[in-house]
């Protein structure tokens, strides 16, 4: 198997609104159905939903990602799919680190902040072992994918 290479400009113009109408309708059926559909990734990575509010326009938006559970808080990632751009979702998060999480249909409202090294360090295995194809991400790009953590506010 080959070595995972950078996306091409092409591919990231194609690939941005392709993710962007994929998470609205994930959105859209997750809600629905409380996370019946839509509530798994590939090989049955745990979904939620994330909603963070937007640094420029102060709109509440939200975007289904993949996580892990450690007791209260909840993981994800910043992947992208290995893009050389941080997701919107994640510089939404910096700017302003309250948010809300729907695991099915609970609602909790969560504090975020970006893991430190240890931290990633610690939590980086187990989320590959959850998602395997985060490690081909990560080999994609040239930049430190974010793992963040999410707290009960």
């Amino acid at each position: 198997m080959s070595e995972p290479r950078p996306f091409t400009k092409t591919e990231v113009a194609i690939a941005n609104p392709v993710i962007r109408i994929m998470s609205r309708v994930n959105t859209w059926a997750y809600r629905l159905t409380g996370g019946w559909l839509g509530g798994t990734w590939l090989r049955g990575a745990p979904v939620m939903l994330l909603t963070v509010v937007g640094r420029k326009t102060g709109r509440q938006l939200t975007v289904p990602l993949l996580y892990l559970r450690d007791g209260e808080r909840l993981i994800v990632v910043a992947s992208k799919g290995g893009m050389d751009q941080h997701p919107l979702w994640y510089l939404n998060l910096v700017a302003n680190p309250d948010v809300i999480a729907e695991v099915g249909t609970e609602t909790r409202r969560m504090r975020a902040h970006t893991a430190d090294d240890a931290e990633r360090a610690h939590y980086w295995p187990a989320l590959v072992a959850m998602y395997r194809d985060y490690a081909d991400y990560q080999a994609r790009t040239e930049r430190t994918i974010p793992v963040v953590v999410l707290s009960p506010a």
